[in-house]
């Protein structure tokens, strides 16, 4: 595999890199975009050639016999997770934006209020609202660079009205891979308050060396009666353009609700996925995911070491995901002066923080999983945005 490969993506319809001059005013011609998180790699030799033997059938009808697709996911959550899971408690959603709009339809009813660990991922909020149901913002504590969890003030916001708690794990934007004993505090909170965690660990495979991912399903099993997992292939591999991703529920009552719902909407398979996801969980999948986090770690190292250098400029540390949590308090702009000058200036385009939500204000997210070369040109253009600063 070849992560430095220079791969052209504009006039592909792609979001990330065709609608940055509509939706940001940065050049399409000479903007840097690494804001959507998608990399700019291929997928593993193994997962095209499920496409190509498709295309070499030429019938692309409904998908049947789900048998090799099961087992894949059974074979990686065993081997990359030691998390032993049931086929039959398996359900196919069409990625996990969808997984998190059924789960909150499904565990909660309109005007309770769904609990956020914020900042967190921005479409959240708007699922949420959007389906009737209020957001009750609970702030993660940046310790130091690093969020935690304050389970001690967040029963203070408790009225008895939640009823779910969607969490993100790994933390997407802040990077923060949980331990054993946050997941088990945050396990702890929702039988506190009788909560339904919808736990969405679609970056699970995406962890840097040093770091190891527990699914909450492993790190608590007293709580499988209140528990529902979401797992996808998309970002491991690249493919998120295929929408398909898991809903994995251990609990009979739970999944008896979640199949109502699944009915009610006619959910129905992507062909293309299920062959693109069988193909991606194998071995070759896993040599490939195990390369490219080498990659994404030197990366995150270079990243971090030159961003670092202009002051009051204070990234995260990236424990899982490749989204850098960039933090420019301490540049004493304001967001606006900050943003103006990371995309009028250096003509990159980045999240802006302040859609994830209480915290994210002062923060923007930057995708590095681009090839290095463009990480250093970024890099370059940031340090002579910044340069009055050094």
């Amino acid at each position: 595999m070849n992560f430095d490969e220079v791969i052209d993506r504009k006039n592909t319809h792609s979001v990330k890199w065709d609608m940055i001059e509509e939706m940001y005013g940065v050049s399409q011609k000479n903007g840097i975009p690494m804001w959507v998180a998608d990399m700019d790699f291929r997928p593993p030799s193994c997962v095209s050639d499920a496409i190509l033997k498709m295309h070499e059938h030429g019938i692309y009808g409904y998908f049947g016999d789900n048998t090799k697709y099961l087992d894949s996911i059974v074979w990686w959550m065993k081997n990359r997770h030691q998390w032993d899971i049931e086929k039959s408690w398996i359900f196919d959603v069409h990625g996990l934006v969808n997984g998190t709009s059924m789960t909150v339809q499904t565990y909660s009813n309109p005007g309770d209020r769904i609990i956020l660990f914020t900042p967190v991922y921005y479409v959240f909020f708007r699922q949420i609202k959007e389906g009737g149901r209020q957001v009750l913002e609970c702030p993660l504590k940046n310790n130091n660079g690093k969020y935690e969890f304050d389970f001690d003030y967040y029963d203070t916001l408790m009225d008895g009205t939640e009823k779910v708690i969607v969490l993100s794990s790994p933390h997407n934007p802040g990077g923060r891979v949980w331990t054993k004993n946050e997941l088990k505090d945050l396990a702890a909170f929702a039988e506190r308050h009788d909560l339904i965690i919808v736990s969405d660990e679609i970056h699970n495979d995406l962890i840097m060396p040093g770091n190891k991912h527990i699914p909450m399903a492993i790190a608590a099993p007293e709580i499988m009666n209140r528990l529902v997992m979401m797992t996808a292939t998309t970002k491991t591999f690249n493919i998120a353009g295929m929408h398909t991703g898991n809903v994995i529920i251990p609990d009979s009552n739970l999944r008896a609700e979640f199949t109502k719902t699944m009915m009610a909407y006619g959910i129905t398979p992507n062909s293309f996925g299920k062959h693109m996801v069988t193909a991606a969980y194998s071995q070759e999948g896993a040599d490939w995911v195990d390369s490219l986090m080498i990659y994404l770690a030197e990366n995150q190292r270079i990243f971090n070491k030159e961003i670092t250098k202009i002051p009051g400029i204070n990234p995260m540390t990236l424990e899982g995901t490749y989204l850098g949590w960039v933090d420019f308090t301490n540049t004493g702009m304001s967001p606006k002066e900050f943003t103006d000058r990371v995309e009028k200036s250096a003509q990159i385009v980045a999240n802006h923080g302040h859609t994830f939500g209480t915290g994210g204000e002062y923060f923007l997210r930057f995708n590095i999983a681009t090839r290095r070369a463009l990480v250093l040109e970024a890099l370059d253009r940031l340090t002579n945005a910044f340069s009055d600063l050094q």
